[in-house]
């Protein structure tokens, strides 16, 4: 599973921003045909998506779209738009039930046997937004294979639970953590909400932290200025790196003595302190 620290949404009406945010450099870029668009402009939106999908050169970017809800008739006109250009990912709003993302699930499906392109190539990523979502998370996060993330949505929620926003964000933090518990448990990456005060890097800083400490993977992000310090919250310090290589080396050496508790640094360590440093490890793009 690729690293997505920072992703990005940007609207597919315009296809001048689509070009500048690929040479940005960060981890995921969604280019949206829902919120971020106007209802007038939707249209141009699904042609410009495609196009931009077979011109641009993203670089390191991962190419996500994120499609209008699929219970209406819009968002089956997205994916009838989008897929046949092959996205990395398709980002699915509102998703409720386990039915929202078996439909797209379905039509993927159905789109790479039709190109014949490997089974699953084009991953999915859920926005979890709304309360019916979290009472079903279980049955969400278990319905589909291609399903890589839980991506928050924090405005839609507060609409919905009808809870007043707050600079600290207590409205949103049983919430947040039961989406991270989710994700861990079913093996996803979760994504943290946007911090909407994109000027103000120092909220930006303090709330990547927090949600990095709270164990999401990474964030969303709405301008050019959080790539940066997004991206290097929800990475590892090089120390922790360096750490966490050494832990499970001794870890392995006393494997292979057949020992399973070990002293390492005058700590004494177990299972969930080697699956802790594995995390960092993971998060760092060292994978296994």
């Amino acid at each position: 599973m690729r690293a997505r620290r920072a992703l990005m949404y940007v609207p597919g009406d315009d296809l001048r921003k689509i070009e500048k945010a690929a040479g940005l450099g960060v981890d995921s870029l969604i280019l949206d045909i829902e919120d971020g668009v106007a209802l007038n402009r939707k249209e141009e939106a699904a042609v410009n998506i495609p196009a931009a999908l077979g011109s641009v050169d993203f670089g390191r970017s991962e190419r996500l779209v994120r499609i209008n809800p699929c219970r209406e008739n819009r968002g089956e006109q997205d994916l009838e738009a989008i897929l046949p250009a092959l996205p990395d990912g398709i980002v699915i709003p509102k998703v409720e039930t386990p039915e929202d993302l078996d439909l797209v699930c379905r039509r993927v499906s159905a789109v790479e046997k039709q190109l014949n392109v490997s089974e699953g190539r084009i991953k999915l990523l859920a926005l979890i937004e709304t309360p019916q979502a979290f009472m079903n998370l279980k049955e969400i996060c278990s319905s589909c294979d291609r399903l890589e993330g839980l991506i928050f949505g924090a405005e839609d929620l507060a609409a919905g639970l009808g809870a007043t926003r707050t600079a600290e964000g207590i409205e949103f933090l049983y919430a947040r953590e039961s989406l991270v518990m989710a994700a861990a448990a079913y093996g996803l990456q979760s994504v943290d909400l946007v911090t909407v005060e994109f000027r103000d890097l120092a909220v930006l800083e303090r709330e990547s932290r927090f949600g990095a400490q709270l164990g999401f993977t990474g964030k969303q992000i709405i301008h050019p200025a959080q790539v940066e310090p997004v991206q290097a919250a929800f990475t590892p310090s090089l120390k922790d790196i360096e750490m966490a290589k050494a832990l499970l080396e001794a870890f392995r050496f006393h494997q292979e003595q057949g020992k399973g508790a070990f002293e390492f640094e005058g700590k004494m360590v177990d299972m969930p302190v080697i699956r802790r440093a594995q995390n960092i490890l993971n998060r760092a793009g060292f994978g296994d």
